[in-house]
């Protein structure tokens, strides 16, 4: 199954011509060979745009490639507009499946004769269309009598099969990658390969998506940043969704939110902040931010809020992964590289023998130029290349459990670019996280864990006395019986010396026997003979 997948998409790539992407001087003479030997696999597409090319093939392989085109899209940094305009059709302008089938897949998941019973309105055609599901709008008949604007969300039929194609490839690929790559093991391939796995099935239950959003909804309730739709989870099933219709302004359109007056900056800035709330406040964060699931509302512009949407991706932090990661952003933040340098270490990120002084030279190489620098005048993508040498040089281990975390920190990233270029991305995070270690770690911190352990200890407190009687009524047997197993414990050491004595002696003197009698000498061999076996058997019945 793998190698027809892996046939199938060297053959779409190579027919969409994409191979005109990769350099002359990037390709081996074995590559460039390999590519003329595969003559009937030949651009069917010369008429289009690169652009074009990459967005169709991308589209025609599946969800996890269209994902793949999904981040690409963000990093306008990294790639010609024509290229990145492309790409951002990915986010919601996929190729949708039959409207008429949707309708059906929708009737048959809620258990409806028809969609009139319990929707009005509904529109046959999409509103959007994405890699794993798409959105038709409806009106929903409510119990009380009155009428709500929705969308719902099916999943586009038999998309587990692709998906689990291309799974079962990339598990193949990253086996191979893990055995034969220098870099394999630091890479972790296997390990990264199986938390993507987990991530896109999760995506495919839709009442895993409703369950998330309501989370979602819960934690940014009142807030001015961020404001989640709300979702009715009594007609959500897994693989239908109906939730809240929202009339926002794509996040991607800077012309629409600049004709309305918004504040780009702040915007910006909310963006950073909403991250970093939910990564170290909630450890609960939307891990799919692409532009094609974030609004603007139309309400407020001088105090703007975003929409978030598509919560199928969310990601989780353990506690101690999430301190070591703020005390990485705050020590980053005021340039103490060596305190980088040794939180890396301490939490096993890099080797425990790795050279502090070395590591932190490292990191300043690479950190110190972006500071001080908008956006606009960060080159990431050679930012990106220096700390992937340096993870190299060091022996760094990729973290499964913080891919998510680095792709959604990614798209927040070129989203801060792309709505307000002169944004300092490490003045707006710097006092959001310093707050936020002074909390966790400070005497407050303190006081707020004794304050959530009262409860338990308040209920243990009357069992204290019966619990500290029977400790103290214990403790004398309990020390009897240890002093007991010492005694025995020391006898059988010392009968464990002596058998290994009389076992040593009666080796010697089985030696020296055989000794004598080869060189001649029965009559002194006899009597060793019978000493070696006097010591044996002493050694076996003692």
């Amino acid at each position: 199954m793998s190698l027809s997948r892996f046939y199938q998409i060297q053959k779409t790539l190579l027919q969409y011509g994409l191979d005109e992407l990769v350099p002359a001087q990037w390709q081996p003479w074995w590559a460039k060979a390999a590519r003329h030997s595969m003559f009937w696999l030949q651009n069917q597409h010369p008429d289009k745009t690169v652009g074009v090319r990459l967005r169709l093939a991308l589209q025609s392989l599946g969800p996890v490639w269209v994902k793949f085109g999904q981040m690409l899209s963000t990093r306008r940094d990294l790639f010609a507009p024509e290229l990145a305009d492309e790409l951002a059709k990915l986010q919601d302008k996929v190729e949708p499946f039959d409207g008429t089938q949707a309708q059906q897949l929708i009737e048959k998941a809620l258990g409806l004769n028809d969609i009139s019973d319990l929707f009005c309105d509904f529109a046959v055609t999409p509103l959007a269309s994405a890699s794993i599901a798409q959105v038709h709008t409806a009106r929903l008949k409510q119990p009380d009598g009155s009428i709500a604007d929705v969308v719902i969300k099916v999943i586009r039929p038999d998309i587990e099969r692709q998906i689990q194609a291309d799974l079962e490839l990339m598990a193949d690929l990253a086996i191979m990658a893990a055995k034969f790559l220098p870099d394999g093991k630091r890479l972790r391939p296997r390990e990264v390969v199986a938390e993507y796995r987990k991530t896109i099935l999760d995506e495919l239950d839709l009442q895993r998506e409703a369950a998330n959003a309501i989370q979602l909804r819960r934690n940014f309730e009142n807030s001015e940043s961020l404001y989640i739709p709300f979702v009715y989870s009594d007609h959500s099933r897994s693989n239908v969704m109906v939730m809240e219709r929202i009339y926002g302004i794509p996040v991607s359109d800077n012309a629409a939110l600049e004709a309305q007056g918004t504040d780009m900056e702040l915007l910006a800035q909310r963006g950073v902040e909403v991250f970093f709330t939910q990564v170290f406040r909630d450890s609960f964060f939307h891990a799919d931010m692409h532009p094609g699931n974030i609004f603007v509302s139309r309400n407020t512009p001088h105090n703007p809020q975003f929409i978030g949407i598509d919560c199928g991706i969310v990601g989780t932090l353990n506690r101690e992964d999430k301190r070591y990661l703020a005390e990485n952003f705050v020590a980053f933040f005021n340039r103490d590289y060596r305190k980088v340098a040794q939180l890396h270490v301490d939490s096993g990120w890099v080797p425990f023998d790795t050279s502090i002084e070395e590591f932190e030279s490292a990191i300043r190489t690479v950190c110190e130029p972006i500071f001080q620098k908008p956006l606009a005048e960060i080159s990431f993508g050679q930012v990106l290349m220096n700390l992937f040498n340096t993870a190299r040089r060091f022996n760094m281990q990729v973290q499964p459990q913080l891919v998510l975390l680095q792709k959604t920190l990614l798209y927040i990233e070129g989203l801060g670019r792309q709505l307000y270029p002169q944004l300092d991305l490490w003045k707006t995070a710097k006092p959001f996280l310093e707050d936020w270690v002074k909390q966790q770690m400070g005497p407050w911190a303190m006081l707020r864990q004794i304050k959530e352990n009262l409860p338990f200890w308040a209920e243990k407190l009357p069992e204290m006395p019966t619990l500290l009687h029977s400790y103290l009524q214990q403790q004398p047997k309990q020390q009897q019986q240890l002093l007991q197993q010492l005694q025995a414990l020391q006898q059988r050491q010392v009968q464990q010396g002596a058998d290994l004595k009389l076992a040593v002696l009666a080796g010697a003197a089985l030696l020296s026997a055989s000794v004598l009698l080869a060189t001649g000498w029965p009559l002194l061999a006899a009597p060793l003979a019978v000493c070696a076996l006097f010591f044996a058997a002493k050694a076996v019945l003692s």
